[in-house]
């Protein structure tokens, strides 16, 4: 029931749209104001995660690392996997956000038999899920600028030479963009993963397919729009998004195929839903103190500044207390 119930609401939600569109003509609805609400709730529910995120007090240095701390001048530190410079900082956070390092760290056990040995536990590293996260976000990434297009004119020079980047592999007309491809091909990498490993799979929610399943109908409309008969009007798609751009929506009625309306609403409602899943990981990366606080523990004493005073009875005032007893019972003392 966690992979069929994702799977049933996005095939409803493209069906519906498909129907309201192609049937009952409701373009303005999905054209204006799904995707306006989508940007709403976008925007409120990533305010409102930043500042619950915010308001969660740090008082102590809990950063998490596997490196060497600084501590003794004759001791080497690790200085990128355990800081205790801003710079250092900068350069960890750096590596986590564009390599993902601490996935690509992610380690799996398992118990490898030789012949007249008895079996051994090793630890080996996920290549293959560190190798798929990077290709999903970077393609996801590249199709996210890529679509900028539709929402500037003229369209800026970085962005023409991400695309001609992209389409580098073109061997017809329309050009063959790599992105789209790779996109789809990660997540099923991903939804398979899920699927086929049991412990991955007894852990999955719904929450966790439904993102995959959006992500895959977002992927499989794009590209049937661009490279089958599908095909839209790319002319009538960038005056709507410049209309919404500008507050001044021109919805042109039957003149967009409805499959780009299922791929709106599949990207109004990932919009919607972001903020509030675990997608939300690309906000709070940059939040998290465990990765962006100093390992200076041992260099610096942090001490809680929400502590009130409390009156602390010392070792000292305990012996003076109880040195008899102390002495009787055979208990040392420091002072005769």
């Amino acid at each position: 029931m966690n992979v069929l119930l994702p799977l049933i609401a996005v095939l409803a939600v493209s069906g519906l749209t498909w129907l309201a569109v192609g049937v009952a003509r409701l373009e303005l609805l999905f054209a204006v104001a799904l995707p306006y609400a989508a940007i709403v709730a976008f925007l409120a529910g990533v305010v409102w995660r930043v500042l619950s995120w915010a308001r969660v007090p740090v008082p102590f240095n809990i950063t998490t690392t596997c490196g060497q701390q600084t501590s003794l001048p004759w001791i080497r530190s690790s200085v990128v996997e355990n800081p205790h410079t801003r710079l250092g900082v900068i350069a960890r956070m750096a590596l986590e956000i564009l390599c993902f390092r601490s996935l690509f760290r992610n380690v799996r056990h398992e118990f490898v038999s030789r012949a007249n040995y008895e079996p051994r536990l090793a630890y080996k590293t996920s290549l293959w899920l560190w190798a798929g996260a990077l290709a999903f976000h970077y393609s996801f990434l590249t199709v996210f600028l890529r679509h900028y297009r539709f929402f500037s004119d003229p369209v800026p020079r970085p962005l023409q030479m991400v695309e001609t980047l992209d389409g580098f592999f073109q061997v017809g007309s329309p050009t063959i963009f790599l992105s789209g491809f790779v996109l789809l091909a990660a997540v099923g990498f991903l939804l398979l993963r899920r699927l086929l490993l049991p412990r991955i799979r007894y852990i999955s929610l719904a929450a966790d397919y439904f993102p995959l399943f959006l992500l895959i109908g977002i992927a499989l409309t794009g590209i049937l729009m661009r490279y089958t008969a599908l095909r839209v009007d790319i002319t009538e798609v960038k005056n709507l998004c410049m209309g919404l751009m500008r507050f001044q929506p021109d919805v042109p009625t039957g003149r967009i195929g409805s499959i780009f309306y299922v791929h709106l609403t599949l990207v109004s409602v990932l919009f919607a839903y972001l903020p509030f899943s675990k997608m939300s990981h690309m906000m709070g990366v940059f939040l998290s103190p465990a990765r962006n606080m100093r390992g200076a523990s041992r260099m610096h004493r942090h001490v809680n500044p929400w502590n009130y005073p409390v009156e602390v009875h010392t070792y000292e005032e305990y012996e003076n207390d109880f040195r008899d007893k102390m002495k009787a019972a055979g208990i040392p003392v420091d002072k005769e």
